[in-house]
């Protein structure tokens, strides 16, 4: 297929298509729901960089300074940023949802989503007897109930609205306490549901709701293990997750974690034997290889973002992501471009890492270049660096340094599509006022 062809098809079909979409209700309630947590995202990862900036000479200086406990100390910080991120896009989904429909107090509406959305995390007992909500379900983790509740209880609650099921007070009382009456019913039967739904799932294998995504991702992903087919497989879902705004990552890391620390262990004590290193597939290899930038191998987009951009917007946001990017944080391109809920985009965010997880084995797998040594080597180490780490030779930085240039040549005619169409609007606007001021 000829450049021209293929630039047609994206400009004739695609591009329409997911105009289509993004202009749906309910994704435009998810796109400025996760809007609201932008600024805590940008908040959390300067602090994230400060806590685990990877050169010991900084971390001894730091702990000389402040004490041996500064890192948690700072990480106080990120708790207050990333730890809440759940909640807050169940908040902003449910209210920019309600706010799309007529008649209904999209305030009363966020409230009684984000009951709901609490119900639906289990609670910890410490051994003093102290029951809490884990705050890390509250963030990340938590994503994919804030986003389901955040989209179908709220249309529940519409529907119960529309329905006249609810409190009418009278015209003198005021707006806010006519709301707050107004919600009771609706927000009882919805509480009352969503705790019986979390009981009746107790009785189940599954016995919490968030275990139920952990349950059906494990068995196709530990039934592939550590082979390049399970990487794939792996490496597919944390895409895909991330593109409705979960961390991928976190979820599907939960799930392979044992098996990928396990091949690290192996590699680490072969190391120490003498021995040939045996596994390629490591926690390494996905941290280090196919993640370096970010999920996805964003740096290359920053960067381009940053460089290349003649849209005021792109431009503005390759300078808050090019940072963060280069010590593998990748949550302001994320949520900012967006890449979340991005049909366009969608495409090399899911390609470019399959194509790196592809180079990176068969590169290790053949000898070209040295294996991890299964030394951990923290994951906010930049790219380059992070590759001679792992590997203990310079062939790893060379390694990292080609899947970039792979990785930047597929995101190129996407990146050169989103900032044509960055440039466009802004002209537009542009238009609209100096028309305005004549």
């Amino acid at each position: 297929m000829s450049e021209k062809k293929e630039n047609g098809f994206v400009q004739n079909t695609l591009i329409p298509l997911a105009g289509k979409m993004a202009a749906s209700r309910h994704l435009v309630a998810l796109r400025d729901g996760f809007a609201l947590v932008m600024p805590l995202i940008i908040i959390g990862s300067v602090f994230m960089i400060v806590s685990q900036f990877p050169i010991p000479a900084y971390i001894n200086w730091m702990s000389s300074v402040f004490g041996p406990n500064w890192a948690t100390v700072v990480g106080w910080a990120t708790n207050a940023t990333f730890n809440i991120i759940g909640m807050v896009a169940c908040i902003g989904i449910s209210y920019q949802l309600a706010k799309s429909y007529d008649g209904v107090d999209a305030l009363s509406a966020s409230i009684i989503s984000l009951g709901a959305f609490l119900l639906t995390i289990p609670l910890t007992t410490d051994k003093a007897g102290n029951t809490f909500v884990p705050l890390t379900m509250l963030g990340s983790m938590g994503l994919f109930e804030a986003l389901l509740v955040g989209l179908f209880i709220t249309d529940f609650y519409v529907w119960m609205i529309h329905k006249n099921w609810q409190f009418h007070m009278p015209d003198t009382v005021p707006p806010a306490v006519g709301n707050a009456f107004s919600a009771l019913i609706p927000g009882f039967v919805i509480i009352a549901l969503v705790w019986l739904l979390r009981i009746g799932i107790g009785f189940t294998f599954f016995k919490t709701i968030p275990n139920i995504i952990t349950v059906i991702l494990a068995k196709p992903l530990t039934a592939v293990g550590g082979t390049i087919w399970g990487a794939l497989v792996a490496e597919f879902f944390v895409s895909f997750l991330w593109l409705f705004g979960i961390h991928g990552a976190n979820v599907v890391g939960g799930i392979m974690a044992p098996i990928w620390l396990g091949q690290m262990g192996q590699n680490a004590a072969a190391v120490k034997a003498n021995k040939p290193i045996p596994n390629v597939v490591s926690q390494q290899f996905f941290d280090n290889f196919v993640h370096a930038g970010g999920s996805g191998e964003t740096i290359s987009l920053a960067l381009m973002m940053l460089f290349f951009a003649k849209s005021a917007n792109l431009k503005a946001i390759g300078r808050l992501a090019g940072a963060p990017a280069i010590f593998n944080i990748n949550e302001p391109i994320m949520f900012g471009l967006p890449i979340v809920l991005n049909p366009v985009m969608a495409i090399p965010f899911i390609v470019v890492p399959l194509v790196t997880v592809i180079i990176t084995y068969v590169s290790m797998k053949t000898g070209i270049v040295a294996r991890t040594m299964g030394i951990a080597v923290p994951w906010t180490t930049p790219p380059i660096i992070s590759g001679w780490l792992a590997t203990g030779h310079i062939s790893g930085a060379v390694l990292q340094l080609v899947n970039f240039v792979v990785g930047g040549a597929i995101w190129y005619p996407f990146f050169k599509i989103a900032d044509r169409q960055a440039l466009k609007q802004e002209k537009e606007i542009a238009d609209k006022e100096a028309a305005a001021k004549n």
